[in-house]
């Protein structure tokens, strides 16, 4: 069985993977992968019913959001997946290791590219929130929970919340006294963010009601 560039991350970055067969069958990460290749063909045809509809389904069954419209590289191992959501004008580069509950989203209402670019070789840990139109370098990594609302450089660690850069290439990078996150700033940041997932339920509530 021919190994395709989803199977191949899955199975070098994923000691618990064993076998093509078993990716296929059992990782949802795959499938997210895979049926969004199909729902963004079909969003460039813009056969945009048709693309929700299959992005729809395959969020059903993976419980994986990515919007149609995302530009996702080669070799992208999504690894467990549950609650990610990847918004429409969403790039990922290539060989991107992505963790479970992560959101690649926006700000606020604002038209044309909202949503952030990820390099080649980043990884983005479990529950990080990167909020916003900007970059995240190569090789970059996203600490598990800290929430990026700037730009972060090739080779660098961001963590915290909001997330500031400590390592740069394998250094430390000085503490900068002047600007220490304010406490009451970062409380706000995770109100922010808690509001935008409500406001989100509330819409699919809304939603559903409407259809009955």
């Amino acid at each position: 069985m021919k190994k395709n560039d989803i199977i191949k991350a899955i199975l070098d970055r994923d000691p618990a993977a064993r076998t093509a067969l078993e990716v296929r069958l059992l990782y949802p990460g795959y499938k997210a992968v895979r049926n969004h290749r199909l729902a963004h063909w079909l969003y460039n045809k813009k056969l945009l019913f048709l693309a929700r509809w299959v992005a729809d389904i395959s969020r059903f069954f993976t419980l994986i959001e990515i919007h149609p419209g995302a530009k996702i590289g080669k070799g992208l191992f999504i690894d467990h997946g549950c609650g990610l959501v990847i918004g429409e004008t969403a790039e990922i580069g290539d060989n991107v290791t992505i963790y479970q509950g992560v959101t690649l989203g926006g700000t606020g209402k604002e038209h044309g590219k909202r949503h952030p670019t990820i390099g080649d070789n980043a990884v983005i840990g479990a529950g990080a929130r990167v909020l916003g139109p900007f970059r995240v370098g190569k090789g970059a990594k996203i600490a598990a929970g800290a929430v990026v609302l700037d730009e972060v450089p090739d080779d660098a660690t961001a963590v915290g919340v909001p997330a500031r850069v400590v390592r740069v290439a394998g250094r430390k990078v000085a503490l900068d006294h002047v600007h220490i996150p304010d406490p009451v700033a970062q409380e706000l940041c995770k109100m922010r963010v808690h509001i935008e997932r409500l406001e989100k339920r509330v819409r699919e509530l809304e939603g559903g009601h409407e259809n009955i």
